[in-house]
Formats: structure tokens, C-alpha cells, sequence
């Protein structure tokens, strides 16, 4: 069983006086967990075909300005095309080919051909050095660097799921112009004076199609396991040599513009409270893949979609359970459950 359902069913977990109505809800959602199950594993067994509609990644690679960080930087994205290639995510790498005069333009060019809506995430991943002047900051590119409020245009007409990867020097300075309802940030930095050479992308490149880094063991690697992994080996980095840490990585997918470090979390769930009480980060990040597991390949894309949206308001109503009484709360779960159980039983 997933580690996903072995949370639900946590949820479920029986009290020494139960009220009589009270324990025939948690029976019926016993049943529903289960039965939700088979038909989770019926679906994963009957299709397990890739849709046509693929998610898609653009890469860009930047200016290495030396050849031991260019090397680098195309060894991580060597990282991001078998993981692509693996999770059949079309992807289109900018960078790397020749004449790169115009690879600011290029990029425009290809959010400009891109779905503006749809059910599979666009990812658009920058890897290389960034610049922050306290105006606009920049990510280097071969000829015209790129400024974050060009970037941050050419994302308004879409509405899919976008995960922005800044991974590069200065880049917490991406993290707000970027932020976005429906859009995941992932920056190297918290701010933009951590301008020295950024190791994170490379721990990301690494992590991301890692089955290693599955740190739930639900037999998939999500954005937030990838990003939580990479953070990690970043800090051992700089702790095993001895020197002052100069990144600090931040995720954002609440759209807040605030961001969350990697120390909010134990294990995949955050721990930890904003002050205003928001969402917090990483619901959505845990739920975005770019290698999907054959459970996960059996669903269209719009039913992972409306899976998704149900587990987010699971999450939501988990938030809610200390102000709530219990037979509410369970009234409230079970119907989330059964909504969740007719995905499948539709597949």
C-alpha cells in the first residue's frame, strides 16, 4: 500500500469511547479506504499507456562564462533530459546548441507555442549563473540576458501548472516577481546578494527522476522530495568543507510570494506555520512528478487533475481538524474519500 493511503488511513485511527454514530462513519470509511485501494490497483493494472497530451520541459542552460562551468552545466542538464526522457515529458533544450546569440528570444519563442491551458504542467527550468543589482535581476545568457519581469510576462497567458527551477547564483530574487496561484518556484537562493556560484541545480539535476529521493515510498519522486533531497546534500556540502553556507534554497507553491526553506519540513509535511496561517508550501510540489509511476500512468490526465485537486482539499481539511468536531471532521473526510474512490472506479 502507498504511503499516500497509509496516511489516509491514519486518519481513521480508532478512540476508546466511541459515540455509536461516530464509529459506523469511521466503519464506512474503513470500506472506502479499501475499497478505494482496489480500484487504485485495478487501474494501474488495466492501462498503463503514456497520454498524448505530455507534460513538457523547457531547459535552458546558460552562459558558463569558463569551461569547467559549462561542463557542469550540461552535465546537469544531461541530468534533466533522462529524466524527461524516462517520464516521456517532451523536452526542448536551449543553450547548448550552436549559435546562441539568440537564446533569449529562443525561450520566448517556445512559451509563445506552448498550451496556455491544460492538465499537464509546463516546467521551465534555468540552469547557470543569475546576477541581482537590487533592480532587475538577470540570469545569464549567450547574448541578451534574461531580466525575471520578461519572464514573468511571457508566463501570464498560461494557465497550466508551470514549476518554475531557478537554479543559479542570486536567484531568491526570482521569487516573488514569479509567484503565482497554480505555479511551483523553485529558487537556489533565499535572496539575490547569495551571488556566488550555486551547487543546488546540480543536487536537484540528480534528484529529480532519483528513486532514491522518494522519501515517502509511494514508488514515485515528486518536485518536493526532489527539492527537500537536493537542499539537504547542499548544506552537507558546505558543513563537510567547512565553509559559511552561501545558498539557501526556497519553495513556493501557494502563490504567496513568500517562499518556504526545506527546514519547515519533516518529511514531506510542513511543520511549521506562517504567521497569517496561509496554505502552506509543498502540497502541490508532493503532488508533481516528472516520472510517473505505472499507478500513476493508468489515470488521463484530467483525472490526476481532479485526484489532485480532492488531495489538496484533504490537506486543507487535515489543517482544519483541531477546530473541528470530530464527527464533522469525519463526515468531511468521508466525503472527500468517496469522491476519490469514483476516479478510480471510473477509469
Amino acid at each position: 500500500m502507498s504511503t499516500r493511503f497509509r496516511t489516509r488511513n491514519a486518519e481513521c485511527g480508532t478512540r476508546k469511547e466511541d459515540q455509536p454514530a461516530s464509529s459506523r462513519r469511521r466503519l464506512r470509511i474503513f470500506a472506502a479506504l479499501h475499497l478505494l485501494l482496489a480500484l487504485i490497483l485495478s487501474a494501474a493494472f488495466a492501462r498503463a499507456e503514456e497520454p498524448a497530451d505530455r507534460a513538457s520541459v523547457i531547459l535552458v542552460v546558460g552562459a558558463g562564462g569558463e569551461e569547467n562551468y559549462a561542463a557542469t552545466f550540461s552535465k546537469w542538464a544531461a541530468n534533466w533530459q533522462q529524466g524527461a526522457e524516462a517520464g516521456g515529458v517532451k523536452i526542448t533544450t536551449i543553450g547548448m546548441e550552436q549559435g546562441g546569440e539568440a537564446d533569449r528570444l529562443r525561450l520566448k519563442s517556445l512559451l509563445e507555442a506552448e498550451r496556455k491551458d491544460g492538465p499537464q504542467e509546463l516546467w521551465v527550468v534555468l540552469l547557470g549563473h543569475g546576477t541581482s543589482d537590487g533592480k532587475e535581476p538577470k540570469f545569464n545568457l549567450r547574448g541578451d540576458d534574461l531580466g525575471v519581469s520578461e519572464l514573468a510576462e511571457w508566463l501570464k497567458p498560461v494557465q497550466r501548472t508551470t514549476v518554475a527551477v531557478c537554479g543559479f547564483s542570486a536567484s531568491g530574487a526570482w521569487l516573488k516577481p514569479l509567484s503565482a496561484p497554480g505555479r511551483v518556484v523553485v529558487t537556489a537562493t533565499r535572496t539575490g546578494s547569495e551571488n556566488n556560484y550555486s551547487r543546488f541545480a546540480g543536487h536537484l539535476a540528480q534528484a529529480i527522476a532519483d528513486p532514491d529521493a522518494d522519501l515517502d515510498k509511494d514508488g514515485e519522486t515528486s518536485l518536493l522530495e526532489a527539492w527537500l533531497v537536493a537542499s539537504r546534500k547542499t548544506a552537507e556540502f558546505y558543513k563537510e568543507e567547512g565553509r559559511l553556507a552561501t545558498e539557501h534554497s526556497l519553495l513556493d507553491d501557494n502563490g504567496d510570494g513568500l517562499g518556504t526553506p526545506p527546514d519547515w519540513f519533516r518529511g514531506v509535511r510542513a511543520v511549521k506555520k506562517s504567521k497569517d496561517n496561509t496554505v502552506p508550501d509543498g502540497i502541490r510540489a508532493q503532488q508533481i512528478h516528472l516520472v510517473h509511476s505505472a499507478e500513476e500512468r493508468a489515470l488521463t490526465p484530467e483525472q490526476r487533475a481532479a485526484r489532485d485537486a480532492m488531495e489538496r482539499d484533504l490537506a486543507a481539511l487535515r489543517g482544519r481538524k483541531a477546530a473541528m468536531k470530530e464527527d464533522d471532521y469525519y463526515r468531511d473526510l468521508e466525503a472527500i474519500l468517496l469522491k476519490l474512490g469514483r476516479i478510480y472506479r471510473d477509469e
